[in-house]
């Protein structure tokens, strides 16, 4: 009897685990780079994407999981906060709600064509110089 009931505790343990929203997380990124890892959500979160602009000329990028009270909003960022010399940045945080919504960018301005032709072109310059 204890054998079942550990079982249906583990497969139900499993489902709960299941559950958890799965989101990309990149803490400050710049222009089209941005370094992600995958993240859960806790309980009443959302997927993000943030796209910003610091000094009115540098698009900044977040991902990651934010409170559902905070999605789809736009907000002003001074940074650092304690200093009167601040640097004002805008911050629109877009929220999604399924697995990896928030897609990882892929490397900017690379297909799988100019990657094998790079690789392909590096090779023979190599052989050349050997």
């Amino acid at each position: 009897m204890n054998r079942i009931i550990l079982q249906l505790f583990a497969v139900g343990f499993c489902f709960a685990v299941g559950q958890a929203l799965q989101c990309y997380k990149c803490k400050l990124g710049f222009w089209n780079l941005c370094i992600t890892t995958k993240d859960t959500c806790d309980e009443g979160e959302h997927c993000f994407s943030g796209v910003g602009t610091a000094a009115s000329f540098m698009n900044i990028t977040m991902k990651g999981c934010l409170a559902e009270a905070d999605c789809n909003s736009t907000k002003e960022v001074n940074f650092p906060s304690s200093s009167s010399n601040t640097t004002v940045y805008t911050m629109t945080k877009t929220c999604c709600n399924t697995d990896l919504c928030n897609a990882a960018p892929g490397l900017p301005g690379a297909s799988g064509l100019s990657l094998t032709f790079a690789t392909i072109t590096a090779l023979l310059v190599a052989k050349v110089l050997v």
